[in-house]
């Protein structure tokens, strides 16, 4: 029995536009996400919403449709701590993809082994405040040092505005870290600001790599990804135009697709490519941003 969508839902954008930034070979999409499907893959009970579905046979369809090469898929809340879809999603591709769990701290060392067969090479964990009821830092404490001795990194979800609370705690893990979407800086702010100032030396400081992701959901100005617009998402450009001039070897890409609880508007897949071009601005920038960056961290001795 399937369950019916949270009221007011965004479907991912089912007929995307062909991107006029012509993705180089190799390109992986380093954070994405399957949605069950959920007649197969039932959602979990303590989930705080019941999206579409969107499921690998989609998300394969969008990768080849936007010239995209390799996937890293990563676990989503609606799915809680039970990967079997994105498991099956990095299965099914080949090769082609690489996975994000979300795990218990009891995780075994047996389970730990499985997901590592499967291709999975890190543990994703939510510090947004209004997203969780408390922060994680036990857990995450606990499971990054069952996960360190086999190479895996974290993933962190957080504001910058929470930095300053948190910085200390994420550079003592023993584990390499990654960023979600710039850190979510405020981009009303100025790029050259205190607050992005922070999480840059933050970064700096540590064993760090960042997603130059989700503009959309990070805009407040826009224009949208949307009605053929090439150059979206405008307020966003200067911070992730920074970091990839800053940091050229520590940066990543990814779609977000099938963009998880967005409320304002459901870009356009097609036109969120043209969107890279703004912040890498460079072929070297690009090439290491889309090809060179994720495959020395997701597929190493194979880049």
């Amino acid at each position: 029995m399937t369950e019916p969508k949270t009221p007011g839902w965004l479907d991912w954008y089912a007929h995307p536009s062909k991107p006029e930034f012509r993705l180089p070979p190799g390109t992986v999409d380093a954070h994405c996400h399957v949605f069950g499907p959920q007649a197969e893959f039932p959602f979990a009970p303590e989930r705080k919403y019941t999206p579409c579905d969107g499921g690998k046979d989609d998300l394969f369809a969008l990768r080849d449709h936007l010239g995209v090469s390799r996937n890293v898929i990563v676990q989503t809340t609606c799915h809680g701590a039970d990967n079997s879809a994105m498991v099956d999603a990095v299965r099914a591709a080949g090769g082609r993809a690489r996975g994000i769990a979300t795990v218990r701290p009891d995780v075994s060392d047996r389970e730990l082994r499985e997901l590592d067969a499967a291709g999975v090479r890190g543990v994703r964990f939510n510090f947004v405040k209004r997203l969780v009821d408390t922060a994680p830092h036990e857990a995450l404490a606990t499971i990054a040092q069952k996960i360190a001795p086999l190479g895996w990194h974290v993933v962190l979800y957080f504001e910058s505005v929470d930095l300053p609370e948190l910085e200390g705690f994420f550079g003592a893990l023993p584990t390499p870290l990654v960023v979600d979407h710039l850190g979510r800086p405020d981009v009303t702010q100025p790029v050259g600001g205190r607050e992005f100032g922070r999480f840059l030396r933050f970064v700096e400081r540590n064993d760090v790599w960042v997603k130059v992701s989700c503009p959309e959901r990070l805009t407040v100005t826009g224009p949208p990804a949307l009605g053929g617009e090439r150059h979206a998402y405008r307020d966003v450009v200067p911070f992730g135009r920074c970091v990839v001039a800053e940091f050229p070897d520590r940066v990543l890409w990814g779609s977000d697709w099938p963009h998880p609880n967005l409320l304002g508007h459901m870009p356009d897949d097609g036109l969120l490519v043209d969107y890279v071009p703004q912040v890498a601005i460079t072929a070297e920038q690009q090439r290491k941003l889309l090809v060179a960056n994720p495959a020395h961290l997701y597929w190493p001795g194979n880049d």
